[in-house]
């Protein structure tokens, strides 16, 4: 699992049957989670929103956590962290 912020948002209007109607977020993650990446796109079926820090799910965890067994999604945003430190 990792964290990170919600910078912005993508948009696709042609992309694989399972993904229709799900909306993709681009998620800057914590400077000491990316492991040499510093943005990701997820999956958001919480309803997360730019500036909002995240918990992101990734592999086999990122279909399972946003109900999508069977589509292509590597990433997911599984949690919208409201309290405690943000982090950036």
């Amino acid at each position: 699992m990792l964290i990170g912020k919600v910078i912005g948002s993508v948009v696709s209007t042609r992309k694989s049957e399972k993904l229709i109607g799900n909306k993709f977020m681009i998620v800057e993650l914590a400077e000491k989670m990316g492991a040499g990446q510093s943005q990701i796109i997820a999956i958001d079926n919480i309803g997360a929103g730019i500036g909002e820090s995240v918990l992101v799910a990734t592999g086999s965890a990122a279909r399972i956590g946003c109900d999508q067994a069977e589509a292509p999604v590597d990433a997911a945003i599984v949690g919208i962290i409201d309290a405690g430190q943000r982090f950036q």
